[in-house]
């Protein structure tokens, strides 16, 4: 949006020629700019309150960079990088200021935001191998503003390693369950809870699991009420979901 064009609907405001609620919907309805490899939606915050995300895998590092710097310029105070493998992370920090973080492969650019919510976002996973994947849903809901517990390696081989936590459990205003091999972890959390579960398939396990495949049949098939599943390997996307869900009232 030009400078010009801003002070003209800030205008209209002032004279009462248009509402505060049209003014929003005109910047909501703004495009993106343009940087010729990518077209980026600087209003995204305006219309779902929150920035865009940069997806790393297939970008070079140097794109990442460019993309971060427009969407620094609009404003946009906190940049969340998803995907990001440690050798594109060391490309992007010749450009720009980034913190990383190898496990959960995520970068931000930016401020890490000050917790919003009063909820707290719990992450569980079956095994440690799904630790990678936690971290990109805890990651993810921490640059978004949230309280964010974790509780590794306490899958249904040892149920009572789950069962000794069942406080965080109870307490928790949504919680991310994060298994592969047979995914029963997010049944077993979902009989245990009060409050919704968000389950994450992994693609950890033997050979008849299919890359994961059995653990999202497993999780979409759960018993235990509140269970809602996503993509396999898909912490962003639980994390951003959970972050949704945590907000609500605050």
């Amino acid at each position: 949006m030009e400078k010009s064009e801003l002070k003209n609907i800030l205008k209209q405001v002032a004279e009462r020629s248009i509402d505060i609620d049209e003014a929003i919907l005109k910047f909501k309805n703004q495009p993106f700019e343009d940087l010729g490899f990518a077209k980026i939606d600087t209003h995204r915050a305006i219309r779902q309150g929150i920035g865009e995300v940069i997806y790393a895998a297939g970008k070079t590092g140097k794109q990442i960079a460019e993309i971060s710097e427009a969407l620094m310029d609009k404003g946009q105070k906190t940049i969340l990088i998803t995907r990001l493998s440690k050798e594109k992370a060391d490309i992007v920090k010749d450009f720009i200021d980034i913190k990383y973080w190898q496990v959960g492969n995520i970068g931000i650019v930016g401020e890490l935001p000050k917790e919003d919510t009063k909820g707290t976002i719990l992450v569980v996973t079956g095994g440690t191998s799904d630790i990678p994947i936690a971290e990109e849903a805890a990651l993810t809901a921490q640059a978004l503003g949230n309280r964010v517990a974790r509780l590794y390696d306490v899958g249904v081989a040892g149920i009572h390693r789950l069962l000794a936590h069942s406080q965080e459990i109870m307490k928790a205003k949504v919680i991310i369950a994060v298994a592969g091999m047979e995914g029963a972890l997010a049944s077993v959390i979902g009989g245990i809870s009060d409050c919704p579960v968000i389950a994450v398939p992994t693609s950890v396990g033997y050979g008849a699991s299919f890359g994961g495949v059995a653990a999202l049949l497993s999780m979409l098939n759960s018993c235990a009420s509140g269970v809602t599943v996503v993509n396999i390997d898909n912490g962003f996307g639980a994390g951003y979901t959970a972050s949704m869900i945590n907000h609500i009232g605050e």
